[in-house]
C-alpha cells in the first residue's frame, strides 16, 4: 500500500511534460493525470511522455478515454474501436456468439493501452441510451438495461482479464435527456422509482464488478436538489449504502458546464469531495486546478486510501505480451475491422 494518495487527477498540456508541470504533478495531493488526444502522437511517444510523468511521481495512476467509437483518444498505431452501440447491437442479433467478441474487445482495449503504460480507461459507459442523449448516444451498448449490463459485464471481464481497472459512467444514468453536461446543466424530472427501474439497473447489476463509477453532472429535481456530483443523496446514500459500493467515485470534469455552481473551483472540489467523490478531476482550466490544489492543501485532507485497490490492480502485472496473447490480439483486430 503507498503511504498517501491525493484526491486531483488533472490533465497537461502537450505531447511532453513541462517544467511547470512536473512540479504540479510532484505535489502530494495530486493522485493522477488524464490523457487526450493532444496528449498522444504515437505509441513510442505516449510511452516516454508516461515514463517522465511516473518518473516525476511514481505512485501517479495515468488514465484515458478509450472507450471505442466516437470516444477513442489514442487512434494512431491503434485499433480503431467499435462503438458500445455497434457491440451491443451485435449482443441483440446473437448474444451466445457476441458476448465472447464483446470480452474480446474490452480486453484487446485494456491490453493496448497497458502496453503504454496507461493504468486505466474510463470505460465502460453504463447509460442506457441509443439516440435520445446528445452526448450519449452510440456510447451506450443499448437502451436496453439490461442488455447493458450484460455486455457490460463481459466487456468489464475482458478489462480485468488484461489486468487493469474498470470504470463505470456516468451513474446513475445521463441517456435519458437530451442536454450535453459538457455545455449546459441537464436536468431530469423522472421519480426515484423510474431511474431505479431502468437507467440505475446496470450500476446495480454491476457494482461489485466495478473498480471505480464517475457521476454524472446531472441534476434530479423530483429526487434531490443538488446534482449528483454534489449530492450526498446520491453518492452516499444510493451508491455507497443501497448499491453497496466499494470503489473509487471520479468526479466527471469539474470545469464543465453542469459542474458549475456559485464560487470557485475550490467551492466545487470542496462540495464533490464532501458529498463523498474520492477524486476530483479538473481538465482544460489550469486556474482552476490551481484553485482545487490550494484548497487541499489547506485543508490537510486525509490519504485516499479507497484508490489502493485499483492502484494495485493497475501495477499487478507484467505489461508484455506472450504469443497466445500475441496472437489473440491479431484475431480480435480481424474481427474488429470484418466489422
Amino acid at each position: 500500500m503507498k503511504n498517501f494518495y491525493g484526491r486531483l487527477m488533472l490533465d497537461i498540456e502537450g505531447e511532453t511534460l513541462s517544467h511547470e508541470e512536473k512540479k504540479l504533478i510532484s505535489n502530494p495531493n495530486v493522485c493522477g493525470v488524464i490523457l487526450f488526444a493532444r496528449n498522444y502522437a504515437n505509441k513510442a511517444q505516449v510511452r516516454d511522455l508516461i515514463l517522465q510523468i511516473k518518473s516525476t511521481s511514481p505512485d501517479i495512476l495515468i488514465g484515458v478515454d478509450q472507450e471505442g467509437g466516437r470516444v477513442q483518444r489514442f487512434r494512431n498505431e491503434f485499433v480503431r474501436l467499435p462503438s458500445m452501440q455497434a457491440l451491443g447491437d451485435l449482443m441483440s442479433a446473437s448474444p451466445a456468439s457476441a458476448i465472447s467478441f464483446v470480452r474480446d474487445v474490452g480486453w484487446l482495449m485494456a491490453t493496448e493501452i497497458k502496453l503504454c503504460s496507461v493504468d486505466f480507461s474510463f470505460a465502460p459507459v453504463l447509460d442506457v441510451d441509443r439516440d435520445t442523449s446528445s452526448v450519449i448516444g452510440d456510447r451506450s451498448f443499448s437502451d436496453d438495461p439490461e442488455l447493458v449490463s450484460i455486455a457490460a459485464k463481459a466487456f468489464i471481464e475482458g478489462i480485468h482479464e488484461a489486468g487493469i481497472p474498470c470504470v463505470g459512467k456516468h451513474f446513475p444514468g445521463h441517456g435519458s435527456v437530451k442536454a450535453d453536461s459538457h455545455i449546459d446543466h441537464p436536468s431530469d424530472s423522472r421519480t426515484i422509482n423510474e431511474i431505479k427501474s431502468h437507467d440505475l439497473i446496470p450500476f446495480a447489476h454491476l457494482s461489485s464488478h466495478l473498480d471505480a463509477i464517475m457521476p454524472a453532472h446531472m441534476t434530479f429535481p423530483n429526487i434531490d436538489k443538488d446534482p449528483v456530483t454534489y449530492s450526498e443523496f446520491w453518492l452516499k446514500r444510493v451508491l455507497r449504502e443501497n448499491l453497496k459500493f466499494k470503489g473509487v467515485i471520479f468526479s466527471d470534469d469539474l470545469s464543465m458546464k453542469g459542474a458549475e455552481i456559485d464560487g470557485n473551483f475550490s467551492d466545487r472540489a470542496k462540495l464533490a469531495l464532501k458529498s463523498g467523490c474520492d477524486v476530483v478531476l479538473i481538465c482544460n482550466n489550469r486556474e482552476g486546478t490551481l484553485e482545487a490544489l490550494h484548497h487541499l492543501e489547506k485543508n490537510d485532507y486525509q490519504s485516499n486510501t479507497v484508490l489502493d485497490a485499483m492502484w494495485q490492480r493497475s501495477r499487478n502485472d507484467t505489461i508484455e505480451l506472450d504469443k497466445n496473447a500475441e496472437i489473440r490480439l491479431e484475431k480480435v483486430k480481424t474481427a474488429i475491422e470484418q466489422m
